[in-house]
């Protein structure tokens, strides 16, 4: 048994790490996964665990959760963090495992940030889960559908935190300044209501963000009487915005920019815009992807759409940060308020289906080039109508395989300048109608 010489002082504990709950009625948040009637929550009192994973942002409760299994449950708690575990730490946790199911002991294996771990990490788990040997439970900022074998994934139920209301967080802040046996014990001081206010606006739902806080504040000012908004000028940051450029949140945002262009609304998609540029996001990457959305959702309804979007990576290009980020948002808002349309789209997937249901169609003789005597022999270019011979330059061929004749691939809209666009077709439709009769 450890001797009480080395233990580690409360007092010079983390507060986040003090303040984390004990049992289950100190978790704060998470009533729909916790509410007194809820599957997780009988399982965690009976002591009757399955695998699980734990998906959420970052401060939202996890970790603590994990912890009051940890101090609740009969079965052996090991830990282990995909950060610096590798497989032969995974093979040994399961090797320790399997000598205490044979003592009649079970074990619970927690692995925090388990999206860190590689192909063959996750697959070392697989039996051991698939057999009994550990209870597995992982947590992930990051969405487990993309970051966790999915033979992994379905052997675990997959438990979705939400971020901390702000309810729950003015709760915490005065059980850690005040209230809480393991919190700061200030009793006294005097906090503006303004200083509270900003700090839970800060957090975002992160309640250890919130502790860290807390704990700099008091460190800073030594353990004030009274704390004022003009007191935290100095010491106080402006949490980062939460973004990772490799996982969920990035595509979470790239997706609400790209739909708020389509459906036009520019408030929404400069909002988008610019959350992810003081994220850090690199600018040519949102340059790549508004000229996608040029061709994607606007096509010929404004054939200039893709013309500016060139322009607007060149002018960045020339002109570089800060004032070539104009640029970003000219290309923004003329996008999101040009006319819309994805014909082209539609049309490119039509063709796309015909030549993979048809596969390789004779191209028709009149449409072969005649350029030898062998090719003559064969009938190539024979009965070719040259259309500038023709009235109005259109001759009225059908140039599709003789299987395909008659087939309509591109259906332009009636949107911008694709309705210029419709209208020619049906004029050349007529044309051709008209010539058919006079060939009869």
């Amino acid at each position: 048994m450890q001797s009480d010489l080395f233990a580690v002082p409360e007092s010079t504990r983390p507060l986040a790490e003090r303040m984390r709950p004990q049992n289950l009625d100190e978790v704060l948040g998470q009533s729909r996964i916790l509410s007194d009637n809820s599957i997780l929550r009988r399982s965690l009192e009976t002591d009757n665990i399955p695998s699980l994973i734990f998906w959420g942002p970052p401060g939202c409760g996890k970790t603590s959760l994990a912890h009051v299994i940890e101090q609740q449950s009969r079965s052996f708690f090991a830990k282990l963090s995909a950060v610096n575990a590798g497989v032969r730490d995974v093979k040994d946790a399961i090797g320790q495992a399997h000598e205490r199911r044979r003592r009649g002991q079970k074990t619970i294996l927690f692995i925090d940030e388990i999206h860190r771990f590689n192909k063959n990490q996750q697959d070392a788990l697989l039996g051991a889960v698939e057999d009994g040997t550990i209870t597995l439970i992982g947590a992930t900022t990051e969405n487990p559908s993309f970051e966790i074998n999915n033979a992994l994934l379905s052997r675990c139920q997959l438990i979705l935190f939400s971020p901390l209301k702000e309810d729950d967080l003015y709760k915490l802040f005065w059980l850690a300044v005040k209230d809480h046996p393991r919190g700061l014990g200030q009793k006294q001081v005097e906090i503006d209501d303004a200083v509270v206010k900003k700090l839970v606006y800060q957090s975002e739902g992160d309640a250890r963000y919130l502790l860290n806080q807390i704990e700099w504040i008091f460190q800073a000012l030594n353990n004030p009487n009274s704390i004022a908004l003009a007191d935290l000028e100095g010491i106080q940051y402006q949490k980062p915005l939460r973004y990772d450029k490799q996982y969920d949140e990035h595509y979470n945002l790239i997706s609400a920019l790209h739909k708020s262009v389509r459906g036009s609304d520019v408030h929404a998609a400069l909002y988008w815009l610019h959350r992810m540029l003081q994220a850090g996001e690199d600018p040519r990457y949102l340059l790549r992807r508004l000229m996608r959305m040029a061709m994607e959702d606007i096509g010929l309804a404004d054939p200039h759409a893709i013309q500016i979007a060139t322009s607007c990576r060149e002018a960045y290009d020339f002109l570089g940060k800060p004032e070539g980020l104009i640029s970003l948002d000219q290309l923004t808002v003329y996008l999101s308020l040009a006319p819309k349309s994805n014909a082209l789209e539609i049309a490119a997937a039509h063709a796309d289906a015909l030549v993979k249901e048809h596969g390789t169609l004779p191209v028709p003789k009149a449409f072969r080039p005649n350029s030898s005597k062998t090719a003559d022999k064969l009938g190539y270019g024979h009965g070719y109508l040259y259309d500038h011979d023709a009235p109005n330059a259109y001759s009225g061929q059908d140039h599709l395989p003789q299987k395909l004749l008659g087939t309509v691939i591109y259906k332009p809209t009636n949107y911008g300048n694709e309705q210029n666009l419709a209208t020619r077709l049906d004029q050349l439709k007529k044309w051709r109608k008209e010539r058919a009769e006079k060939g009869k």
